[in-house]
């Protein structure tokens, strides 16, 4: 009988775990993030997992007349959190435009062991509590603060790629790039020749505000005829 009630405990405990990972999962999965339902419901539901076995092991072990053990009941628990964070590690990337990315599903990760962890011990308000903050932390206070907060966090940054013969025109493409409430944040000029016939290549990292697409501010750019060619590219 007592076996039976512990089985109910422990799936109770599993079932939870896998379940509030999986709003996780589904959040990351409908923004195409790398890790979703699945990565998210195998990291709680083990870390779940070991933290009863490492609960249960310390207080159902024998003890000796002869020698002293103590036993951490949480400390298998512990080293799922640094197990873990090489699985974070693995999701964060650089990319060419220098932009970082992956940092907050690498959170995500780091959050669903957590959660794991968490309902294993029976914190099961608690952790229920923490998806909900975290949800909102996600998906409410952002778009709010990128209408209603500072200027800054109401703008998103671009990378734009500008090539161009003469070289005053880079001054008419930072002064065009101003007027349209562009603030350039990095600078690159590079000269290039072919055949004879100078380039002048202008990598810029700006930001614009939120309201104007990047296809917008493409096709005003488009619009200048000394801009030979361009690339555009937003970042997230």
């Amino acid at each position: 009988m007592e076996e039976l009630v512990a089985f109910q405990e422990v799936a109770l405990k599993l079932t939870l775990a896998a379940f509030l990972s999986l709003i996780i999962g589904l959040e990351r999965e409908l923004k195409k993030k790398p890790v979703g339902l699945k990565t998210s419901i195998v990291i709680a539901t083990f870390s779940c997992l070991l933290t009863y076995i490492s609960i249960e092991a310390a207080y159902n072990a024998s003890g000796s007349d002869e020698v002293n053990i103590t036993m951490d009941p949480l400390r298998l628990a512990a080293q799922i959190v640094s197990g873990i964070g090489f699985l974070g590690a693995g999701v964060i990337l650089r990319k060419g435009n220098d932009s970082i990315t992956g940092l907050t599903t690498a959170a995500m990760i780091w959050g669903a062991g957590g959660i794991g962890i968490a309902v294993g011990a029976g914190f099961y308000l608690e952790a229920a509590f923490s998806v909900f903050i975290i949800l909102i932390g996600i998906e409410i206070l952002p778009p709010l603060l990128t209408k209603l907060g500072p200027k800054r966090l109401r703008m998103r940054d671009v990378s734009l790629h500008l090539w161009m013969t003469k070289y005053e025109d880079i001054d008419r493409a930072l002064d065009f790039i101003t007027q349209q409430g562009g603030t350039i944040q990095d600078i690159q000029i590079k000269d290039h020749s072919y055949d004879l016939v100078s380039r002048h290549e202008l990598r810029l990292r700006i930001s614009i505000l939120n309201k104007i697409k990047p296809i917008e501010f493409y096709k005003l750019l488009k619009q200048q005829d000394y801009i030979q060619a361009m690339e555009i590219e937003a970042i997230d």
